[in-house]
């Protein structure tokens, strides 16, 4: 049997409608991928403005993850260069206290058919405790403190960086936690210069 082309997986993942009767605003898969991409960026899943624009990380949250990984927009938004797959691809919906949880039948259904085509990956980041769960597995702590206290260690066995997400809402978490911009951040930027690079430098 011939092998579906990339193109035709990805039009079939925009197509998806499984998630259809649980979505308040309806479906709209959000992300972007290549097989060349170096980058892997998955985190949680689309917000409102992402939902209404059909960009991901269009909203202040990408400005703050843009700055933490030293990333123009041109790059960022560059599938070739970097993929950006959440763990649910549709808006979830509001709950009391923000979005709702990405959806649970997203990702088993198709982060096992993409992921495998994604083979010039070079450094993925790990967004959120729900991406943590879901990339970390059996070696993801209990809470996401823990997870990216430990990034030097997924770093170096997986390929891993474990962050928080870049919500306003975090701005808490980031001042109780000043290690991560004094010693994460700076790592983060070199490893993405890095996995970007071309290959001929």
């Amino acid at each position: 049997m011939r092998e579906e082309s990339f193109d035709h997986l990805m039009a079939r993942i925009r197509a998806c409608r499984i998630c259809e009767a649980h979505l308040p605003l309806g479906p709209r898969p959000v992300l972007q991928a290549s097989p060349s991409a170096r980058l892997l960026i998955v985190s949680q899943a689309p917000g409102r403005k992402v939902h209404d624009t059909g960009i991901p990380f269009n909203d202040p949250s990408g400005n703050r993850l843009r700055d933490w990984l030293g990333l123009d927009k041109a790059t960022f938004y560059d599938p070739a260069q970097v993929a950006i797959v959440p763990m649910g691809f549709c808006f979830p919906g509001t709950g009391k206290s923000g979005d709702l949880p990405p959806r649970p039948e997203c990702a088993p259904q198709w982060h096992p058919q993409l992921f495998p085509r994604l083979t010039a990956l070079r450094l993925t980041l790990a967004i959120g405790q729900y991406a943590q769960v879901g990339l970390l597995k059996e070696a993801c702590a209990k809470t996401l403190t823990a997870n990216v206290e430990a990034w030097r260690i997924h770093l170096n066995t997986r390929r891993i960086l474990p962050l928080p997400h870049p919500s306003p809402r975090n701005r808490l978490w980031l001042t109780r936690h000043p290690w991560f911009e004094a010693e994460l951040l700076p790592e983060l930027r070199q490893q993405v210069a890095l996995a970007l690079k071309p290959d001929s430098d």
